[in-house]
């Protein structure tokens, strides 16, 4: 009845224009989705998100691997996450600017942080 199996792909995006829809890919290493019994785990997934009047959609196309609650949380990691929040580029300008170590860096980072106006301040 329509034939052509499908819409131009040009011509979609026109129209998803004109609608005010943006469609942006996401470069994703991972996806996790905790619900209260497992995690869904998508690795190498495709992930989309589409903003249309203010509101965000995010679309994952990928085969989840399923693994139990808390499975892959250690609870140790607490102190590696807090030090792989802080960037080494932004430890490296505040031990320069200031004259210090990157570990005395880091460590005013994470007092003020991530602040990096603060920690330089807070070592000078």
């Amino acid at each position: 009845m329509f034939g052509g199996g499908g819409m131009n792909p040009r011509k979609m995006q026109q129209m998803m224009k004109q609608m005010g829809i943006d469609v942006t890919e996401l470069d994703a290493e991972e996806v996790v989705i905790k619900t209260a019994d497992e995690e869904l785990v998508f690795s190498d997934a495709q992930v989309t998100r589409m903003d249309a009047q203010g509101q965000e959609t995010y679309q994952i196309v990928g085969e989840p691997e399923t693994r139990e609650l808390g499975a892959g949380d250690d609870g140790d990691d607490e102190a590696a996450a807090a030090a792989d929040a802080i960037p080494a580029d932004d430890v490296a300008i505040v031990a320069q600017r200031a004259g210090v170590p990157e570990d005395e860096a880091r460590e005013a980072l994470e007092a003020e942080d991530g602040d990096l106006a603060a920690a330089i301040s807070r070592l000078e």
